[in-house]
């Protein structure tokens, strides 16, 4: 999985900042679950597992459609947002 680091992209706005997006994290969150590392992906990102489940829930919907699927999806976002929002702020305290 050596080769999968060497083509992770750049933040952005860390380079030209100095200051961590809030997606910072996220590729090296998803090379740590390659891997097999979980624990690690979730110290990298704490939002991958809430935006994994996102996803695929968005992703069956699209074949079999659940009742209440629209507040299932729109309570997920929420939830998946508020983590990236908070463990920003927590980062950026440290």
């Amino acid at each position: 999985m050596q080769a999968l680091d060497d083509y992770m992209l750049p933040c952005l706005n860390k380079k030209l900042f100095g200051v961590e997006c809030m997606g910072c994290g996220l590729q090296r969150s998803i090379a740590l679950i390659l891997k097999g590392q979980f624990i690690d992906a979730f110290y990298m990102y704490p939002a991958i597992y809430s935006l994994i489940i996102l996803f695929l829930y968005i992703g069956i919907n699209i074949f079999f459609k659940f009742k209440h699927s629209n507040k299932i999806i729109g309570g997920l976002a929420i939830l998946t947002v508020a983590i990236i929002i908070v463990s920003y702020i927590i980062k950026t305290i440290n």
